[in-house]
């Protein structure tokens, strides 16, 4: 990647929230793009590989911030597609699934978003 960190630095200019409403969520990633969100991570989340996530067991170890890139379906069960910050080496390439619709772990409670600044 030859471009100059400087020439390929870029900036916000507004950031706001999404109500915690899968449509609205859904309507952002659409017109927008991905989405900043927080969750509660518990002790079996870290043992995720794929499928779609479902807290079953194992206690609270405390918020993560990740980024929603997308929504679908597997086995009948809607999901966000989300990217997490722990490498590729974890879950699914660096990515996991998790329940859309129900507010799982706290996920569509704290959905931010930002504009760009354009020049």
């Amino acid at each position: 990647y030859s471009v100059a960190y400087t020439d390929d630095k870029h900036y916000g200019d507004s950031v706001y929230s999404i109500r915690s409403d899968e449509t609205q969520i859904k309507t952002e990633l659409y017109k927008n793009g991905p989405v900043e969100a927080a969750f509660t991570v518990y002790a079996d989340f870290l043992l995720y590989s794929s499928g779609v996530y479902q807290h079953t067991s194992g206690s609270s170890l405390g918020g993560h911030a990740i980024k929603i890139l997308g929504w679908g379906v597997e086995n009948s069960m809607p999901y966000w597609l989300v990217a997490n910050s722990w490498n590729q080496d974890w879950g699914d390439n660096g990515f996991f699934k998790i329940l859309r619709g129900k507010d799982h772990c706290g996920i569509e409670s704290g959905i931010v978003a930002g504009a760009p600044k354009l020049n």
